[in-house]
């Protein structure tokens, strides 16, 4: 027979153990801290950063921050200010950032000391580096968790539309460029088997439509077990767009809201989009950059009275006389889009259209031609057109009003981005006029409108080159 204090000992040192292997293994708070950077409160010119990330690479060890000097300027944030790695900041210096917009400044003060952040903000005020930026920073500073699966992202950015997750897609390959992660973008209308390839692979920041990353995730073919970092983007587009059901499928995939990061960005605010929020982020912070109609001083407004059957001759003789270079040319049907843009090219004009009768491959290339200039004008309708986000198009024209004034703001918000400036021009025909005043009074203000000069109507051969 066994000694009882023996025993008593025995299991003593049993308990004991099991205390110890308990306490080493992770809990939910210590899950959590891990999820959670753990950075310090910033400082400038982060020798932190330096030392942490100068070897990463042979030729990173060429690169330093004395070959990124921004210089410090009363009122407004540097990257430098936020002691980022190094490698970011050489890929911040490549994609040709200096100073930080307000929500970029505004929202790293929280998201890159591990707070969720609900933004309320519009395209083109630079919202997409914002986050991009904390993902990144977050993946260089912090540790990985271990043995990555294959098809688990460990940031998971959600956008409504086809254009807007390519976009963001390239802006993150872009920051990405000498931090060395893995990007995947996942949307509907592209070849299905050559994206599920993709997936097989491990995977650092997935971008995706709601409705094809349900799809995979449902045939097992992602895990979201891992995610460490969301991001929901223009969320009030998702709830106009009936996604919802499917996001709110996709999220109860991921860890708790408590063990995760969120970022939620709406160009709106309304009740549900408040209620989503509540649901899915963690003790947020909140900031809110000024809307649209308030940031559109940057574009200078302007019309034409003109008969609709002299639009085109007056859009060619613009284009002619003015030298645009990079234009959007907003239609309301898909029709007019498409006879417009022939129109157009029967002028010797390089143009292209974009709206949702165009397949999706066609409309990537077509987006990629007009950024790098092969094409000179962009027609298109306005929900292809709300998924454009290209910086330095000089102009943008309503070739006819939309009947909401919100797409109006949309439209126009296509130029004059990020603090530069722009240029908008609408014709007025007979129907627009109806829809002007409404216009008018959501912006708060009046467009100047005036009769063309005679000569870009009467003296414009539209079938002919000059």
């Amino acid at each position: 027979m066994s000694n009882p204090s023996e025993t008593q000992n025995t299991s003593e040192q049993i308990n004991d153990k099991q205390r110890n292997e308990t306490n080493s293994k992770p809990s939910n708070s210590a899950k959590r801290s891990h999820k959670r950077r753990r950075r310090q409160p910033f400082k400038k010119q982060g020798s932190r950063a330096q030392e942490a990330h100068t070897q990463k690479t042979q030729a990173q060890e060429t690169w330093d921050l004395s070959q990124f000097v921004v210089p410090e300027v009363e009122g407004q944030s540097r990257f430098h200010d936020f002691d980022l790695p190094l490698p970011l900041m050489r890929s911040i210096q490549d994609s040709g950032f200096e100073y930080c917009t307000p929500i970029q400044s505004q929202s790293m003060e929280h998201t890159l000391l591990g707070k969720d952040l609900i933004g309320k903000a519009q395209t083109g005020t630079g919202k997409t580096a914002a986050f991009l930026i904390s993902i990144l920073s977050y993946f260089l500073e912090e540790e990985g968790p271990g043995l990555q699966k294959n098809g688990a992202p460990r940031a998971l950015i959600i956008a409504p539309t086809r254009e807007l997750v390519m976009q963001i897609a390239k802006d993150a390959h872009q920051l990405n460029k000498h931090c060395g992660f893995n990007v995947v973008a996942i949307v509907g209308g592209i070849d299905y088997q050559r994206q599920r390839d993709q997936l097989k692979g491990q995977i650092d920041i997935m971008v995706a439509t709601p409705g094809r990353l349900l799809d995979f995730h449902q045939k097992r073919d992602l895990d979201l077990r891992e995610v460490e970092i969301l991001v929901l983007d223009e969320a009030d587009r998702m709830l106009s767009m009936g996604f919802i059901p499917d996001v709110k499928r996709i999220i109860r995939a991921t860890p708790k809201k408590e063990e995760r990061q969120t970022f939620l960005f709406s160009a709106t605010y309304p009740q549900d989009v408040e209620n989503l929020a509540a649901m899915w982020t963690y003790e947020p912070a909140r900031i809110e950059i000024e809307s649209e109609e308030q940031t559109n001083v940057n574009v200078e407004q302007h019309a034409y009275i003109v008969a609709d059957s002299d639009k085109e001759k007056l859009l060619i003789s613009l284009m002619r006389k003015e030298g645009w270079d990079r234009v959007i040319v907003f239609a309301n049907r898909r029709d007019r889009v498409r006879v417009l843009c022939d129109q157009l090219k029967r002028a010797g004009i390089r143009v292209a259209m974009l709206s949702g009768e165009v397949e999706q491959r066609k409309r990537i290339s077509t987006l990629e031609n007009f950024r790098d200039g092969s094409i000179q004008v962009l027609v298109a309708t306005d929900v292809a057109g709300r998924g454009i986000h290209i910086d330095d198009v000089s102009h943008v024209v309503n070739f006819t009003l939309p009947d909401d004034p919100e797409d109006y703001v949309h439209r126009i918000g296509r130029t004059g981005r990020a603090g530069s400036l722009g240029v908008s021009i609408s014709f007025i025909g007979e129907e627009d006029a109806f829809v002007l005043p409404d216009i008018e009074e959501f912006i708060g203000k009046k467009i100047e409108s005036q009769q063309p000069d005679i000569s870009l109507i009467d003296n414009n051969l539209v079938d002919n080159k000059q």
